[in-house]
């Protein structure tokens, strides 16, 4: 059995004219097929023919030709301007472009395996050929006796390359760009490209795998390759405020050990004095801090209610009032009746 791929089937049917998904195809072929054929006849697509002069024999690319030796295939070589040698090739896309693709929509990618699928079992290998005037799945069983056996150890077929991480921690593949761990930011890194996935390492240890985008100027994050540059900004914005709260007062140090040994969120604590600070003078957020020192008063709510009570405004007095003789009420007041507190003659005897 020959099987032979031509570069309007390459560039048809592929994303990129890449040497991955070059290798891919055949491999998903011989999947199909249930075994590898004697010979793969190629055109002079970069990807299999480097260079093709004529009376001279082809140089094949030495990728290809070890893709070949591991499945144990032969390569023959399409003649240049010869484009009947591979006259059933050019006719099976035409096939496939005027039957399956032919006002088909769908509405993502991922569903043409399924969709060419029940077209390959309904349609396309059940119908009777125009040439040999048998239906392919029949052909299919004659030849498959004849197929080499697959490979058990597979191929790795990922293109690879070397890039260096920008200082916003990702590389850079076909215009999308794949994040790092931070720590790698500048770091030279060697990349696996899949037909399917990005593999990336540094010093032969994978630090980043990705599913491979076909978009255009996508930005691939993986949220946990930021964590460590989440937590430095953190700590640094903690110190930050941690030196502005020492800066209020000579004993903010001493408050604050106070405060990470009697609440649970020191800092919490911390920010609401220093919220006091931008509302009150400097001076009146220094000496609550050391009045509460001194009361072992260990809270913001303590030096809030020192600085209210200090800032209190309290009611101005009135004026005084003098009561004068002439508004003063008459009153008449009977004489008290003290005959009750008489003593009988008889209650002394």
């Amino acid at each position: 059995m020959v099987l032979a791929f031509s570069r309007q089937m390459f560039v048809e049917f592929t994303v990129s004219q890449t040497m991955e998904h070059f290798l891919a195809c055949h491999e998903h072929a011989f999947r199909a097929f249930g075994g590898v054929p004697a010979r793969v006849m190629v055109d002079n697509l970069k990807s299999a023919v480097l260079q093709r002069l004529a009376g001279v024999a082809p140089v094949f690319n030495p990728r290809y030709l070890d893709f070949a030796r591991h499945h144990g295939f032969a390569i023959t070589h399409c003649n240049v301007a010869r484009g009947n040698e591979k006259g059933r090739v050019e006719s099976g896309v035409g096939y496939v472009k005027k039957n399956f693709l032919n006002g088909l929509e769908l509405t993502e990618f991922a569903a043409i395996q399924v969709a060419v699928q029940v077209w390959l079992d309904t349609v396309a290998n059940v119908r009777i050929h125009g040439e040999t005037q048998q239906r392919p799945i029949d052909l299919l069983m004659q030849e498959r006796p004849h197929l080499g056996s697959l490979n058990p150890h597979p191929y790795d077929i990922a293109r690879t390359f070397t890039s260096v991480a920008s200082n916003q921690f990702r590389i850079t593949l076909d215009t999308n760009h794949y994040s790092v761990p931070v720590s790698y930011a500048h770091r030279k890194l060697t990349v696996k490209a899949y037909p399917d996935r990005i593999c990336i390492y540094f010093d032969n240890q994978l630090i980043a795998r990705h599913s491979r985008h076909y978009g255009r100027h996508q930005d691939i994050e993986d949220p946990d390759h930021a964590k460590s540059l989440i937590a430095q900004r953190r700590r640094a914005s903690e110190q930050r405020l941690l030196m502005r709260f020492l800066a209020l007062s000579p004993d903010a140090a001493a408050y604050y050990d106070g405060l990470e040994q009697r609440r649970f969120n020191a800092r919490h604590h911390v920010r609401k004095i220093l919220a006091l600070a931008e509302i009150y003078s400097p001076d009146l957020v220094a000496r609550a801090i050391s009045d509460g020192l001194a009361f072992e008063a260990f809270s913001a709510e303590y030096i809030t209610n020192i600085l209210e009570a200090r800032t209190r405004t309290l009611p101005e007095p009135g004026p005084l009032q003098l009561t004068r003789r002439h508004d003063l009420l008459d009153i008449d007041i009977d004489p008290p009746d003290l005959n009750d507190y008489k003593v009988n003659d008889h209650d002394t005897e």
